[in-house]
């Protein structure tokens, strides 16, 4: 769950079968009385018909945890990561961060900072588009050491410069406008 929407969907389907809630954060819901085997898997069918999935396997639960503490910090975190991703991810999960890297690895087959870094710049293209902050603000913005560091990475993970992306956009949206 990375998203307010899902968290409601997570506590109004657990209400329907009956449960009571502590929390329902992103990824996991604490809930108060044991959970029966047909309320999972109404519970998973619900959430199937919404475009989620249940995760019951350790593993894979904590695979989620680590890519909800990358997108909250990309995504919603409003200031700047003071301390080493490796080191959040280690406090926030109670994991040795080789252990959680290598699992990462084995599951997903790419890195936790390739995980990290397309996320950073998916935000950037998503600034990109809203069209409000020039280049230097979304760097800024971002925490990336200079524009010339952002534009290295952009460049590395979608093959354009963050301008002639920017162009790219300009220019498809002016052809719709011709239409």
């Amino acid at each position: 769950m990375v998203c307010i929407r899902c968290k409601m969907l997570v506590k109004s389907e657990l209400s329907k079968l009956g449960l009571h809630l502590t929390t329902v954060e992103l990824g996991e819901a604490d809930i108060l009385e044991p959970i029966t085997g047909s309320q999972i898997e109404l519970f998973r069918d619900s959430l199937l018909r919404s475009g989620l999935e249940l995760m019951d396997d350790k593993k894979s639960v904590l695979i989620q945890k680590i890519k909800n503490v990358i997108i909250e910090v990309v995504h919603y975190a409003e200031e700047p990561l003071n301390i080493k991703l490796s080191v959040l991810l280690s406090q926030k999960l109670s994991h040795n961060y080789t252990y959680l890297a290598n699992l990462f690895s084995e599951v997903t087959g790419t890195t936790i900072e390739k995980f990290f870094i397309t996320h950073k710049i998916e935000r950037v293209k998503e600034l990109l588009v809203y069209d409000e902050l020039n280049i230097t603000e979304i760097a800024y913005l971002m925490h990336y050491s200079s524009v010339a560091h952002l534009s290295t990475q952009f460049k590395k993970i979608t093959g354009l410069t963050p301008s002639h992306f920017k162009l790219l956009k300009e220019k498809r949206r002016s052809t719709l406008e011709n239409l």
